[in-house]
């Protein structure tokens, strides 16, 4: 049996809000599994989708760019030892540069990024400046780059979150300030909301599996017939992607419409399609 400690249930509390007994029952239950003690709870019905276990640790900053013609866009991370140095205009700076090279070279991996041509020097010798410059221990953690159809990028919070949407577009121009206003909604409302994926086709099916599993343990504990059972759990799976998938999701500009509704009141506006692709969202400091 694992020790569960009071650190544990704190994370535990911090991830579910659920209260510290229960935190702690659940750990005890679960051998001092975290992932396990989250099950647990939700089973019991005291805690909703849990956050990310591994909570923000890292100072520095996320960077988003679109590139001109709105069809490519690229997002780093870039993290440093101090939340001063986060937020120095040198080191976003820093930060920016790297995400124009990764938008130019579209590199296959990290390696290949920091190779990549940075405005004369590769994007190695641009992370060796920064240390040198500022004077802490800075590392390039991780990048994304979306080509095709359109690309909208938003940054929250000065850097501590920042996210790339792809979308499909037909008879309509990326580059136009009607696309870029609606991109940079479903953009904030991905930043805001955190969806797991774009649509409910495109949902881990692991995912869902355990979703499911853990909507069927609730309706058991309910001592209702299993035909009820089954249709509690569907039901509540439903709700899952309503809540969980971006384009079923209810727009957080309009609640009284989801984000399907936002895009297609757009599309029929602007005289074109549109279709939401993809999406990456990185939050500071949260691992891969």
């Amino acid at each position: 049996m694992a020790a569960v400690t009071a650190s544990m249930v704190k994370e535990l509390r911090e991830m579910t809000g659920a209260g510290m007994m229960e935190c702690k029952k659940a750990l005890v239950e679960a051998d001092g599994n975290l992932d396990a003690a989250v099950d647990v709870l939700r089973t019991r019905g005291l805690a909703a989708v849990a956050k990310k276990a591994g909570r923000a640790t890292n100072e520095g900053t996320v960077m988003a760019l679109v590139s001109e013609d709105g069809k490519a866009g690229a997002v780093v991370e870039l993290n440093c030892e101090t939340d001063f140095v986060g937020m120095n205009d040198k080191f976003k700076a820093y930060a920016e540069k790297i995400a124009k090279a990764a938008l130019a070279a579209n590199p296959a991996d990290m390696d290949a990024l920091k190779a990549a041509d940075a405005e004369g020097e590769t994007v190695e010798a641009v992370v060796t400046d920064a240390i040198h410059t500022l004077g802490e221990n800075i590392q390039l953690s991780r990048f994304a780059v979306e080509q095709g159809g359109a690309v909208s990028s938003y940054i929250h919070g000065g850097g501590k979150i920042g996210v790339l949407v792809q979308f499909d577009v037909e008879g309509i121009d990326p580059a136009s300030a009607e696309f870029k206003a609606y991109g940079r909604d479903v953009a904030m409302q991905v930043a805001a909301a955190s969806p797991v994926a774009a649509n409910r086709d495109s949902v881990d099916p692991a995912i869902v599996e355990h979703e499911k599993a853990i909507y069927m343990a609730q309706a058991a504990e309910s001592g209702k017939p299993e035909a009820i059972q089954e249709k509690m759990a569907v039901g509540r799976l439903e709700k899952f992607f309503k809540e969980s998938t971006l384009t079923e999701q209810a727009f957080v500009k309009n609640p009284d419409q989801t984000v399907s509704e936002y895009t297609a009141e757009v599309a029929k506006n602007l005289g074109g399609e549109i279709k939401v692709v993809d999406f990456k969202r990185f939050v500071l400091g949260e691992e891969a």
